[in-house]
């Protein structure tokens, strides 16, 4: 498709219902830019919106992330400039689109040393790792930690993320060769046991103690081994739901665990303000520049067939991010 078009969600369900309608290229408006996208990131979120697990209201925009170039800016925005390469993670939903106005504050500036598509790769992703390792788990030097599906978009950030701190990794995937995935990016121990088994393998491998933090992107499939694998008075960091939701559970529930701690945090609402987005951003960008963080992209699909993209990510067939290329 040449011209330009955009998805909008007008019900919710299955990845068939993803349909592309042609637009206008809309003006910005005050405090807006319009940006052409050269990337869009792809992230499970989205299939929350899609599928109604999130609900949002209807109709509406779908996709959170995506990097480009400034066409043009609106009335009243001084700090971005036409020709500008830009990108954004924290919405409004709207990203799958060739074209899109948005409010100039909730832009990042992109290094030039970064790629549309790595920064749509990376961006959400990355800031996720960010938020969940320095400022919602506090992780210090020595801890060990157990990442669920440390193969995939955010546990491919935070496995060498967390070894750049000092933390002893234990990855888990699933399967071997994602296991292997995670050995290399430097997991002290990658494991692809069945979920029923992984409690057992993390305390034989703490000397029965269990982790005094758990990352855990999966969800329902995995909430018996993290709540299982957690060291007494540990925390559970249950940050998404790609198997679906956790189950039920009460506060003696986690009593019962050894007195632990659990959180089920946002990236939203540890990027409420400007300043601490682009905080985010910077940090993502510094770890990036450095070495430590790659922006593994391990699928492009055309934009066009973002149905197919959903359908890849939903049944964990890709590894590290999926990008959309208008």
């Amino acid at each position: 498709m040449s011209e330009p078009y955009r998805y909008c969600l007008r019900k919710t369900g299955g990845p068939e219902i993803l349909e592309a309608e042609l637009i206008d290229v809309p003006a910005p408006g005050e405090g807006e830019v319009l940006i052409r996208h050269e990337a869009v990131g792809l992230n499970f979120i989205d299939t929350y919106h899609r599928s109604g697990l999130y609900a949002v209201p209807l109709p509406s925009g779908l996709g959170t992330e995506a990097a480009g170039v400034v066409e043009a800016v609106g009335p009243g925005v001084q700090d971005v400039r036409e020709g500008q390469r830009v990108g954004y993670f924290s919405g409004p939903l709207g990203a799958r689109a060739t074209h899109r106005t948005i409010a100039a504050d909730r832009l990042v500036k992109l290094p030039d040393g970064i790629g549309s598509d790595a920064a749509a790769a990376a961006m959400l992703k990355g800031c996720t790792a960010e938020f969940l390792v320095e400022r919602c788990a506090h992780i210090e030097k020595g801890e060990t930690v157990l990442v669920h599906a440390a193969a995939g978009g955010v546990g491919s950030i935070l496995v060498p993320w967390l070894k750049s701190l000092g933390a002893v990794v234990i990855a888990h995937a699933g399967t071997s060769k994602k296991a292997e995935i995670a050995k290399a990016l430097g997991a002290d121990h990658a494991l692809s046991c069945p979920m029923d088994a992984l409690a057992g393998e993390v305390r034989a491998l703490t000397g029965g103690k269990g982790v005094p933090v758990v990352l855990d992107g999966v969800g329902a499939a995995s909430w018996g081994a993290s709540i299982g694998s957690v060291a007494r008075r540990g925390l559970l960091v249950t940050y998404g739901n790609a198997s679906g939701p956790v189950p039920p559970f009460t506060a003696l529930d986690l009593l019962k665990a050894g007195s632990i701690f659990v959180t089920r945090p946002s990236l939203f609402d540890y990027i409420p303000t400007a300043e601490e987005m682009r905080a985010s951003a910077a940090r993502l960008f510094e770890m990036i520049a450095g070495g430590t963080i790659e922006a593994t992209i391990g699928a492009r699909f055309p934009l066009s067939d973002a149905a197919d993209a959903h359908r890849a990510i939903e049944a964990r067939a890709t590894t590290g991010s999926t990008v959309l290329i208008p």
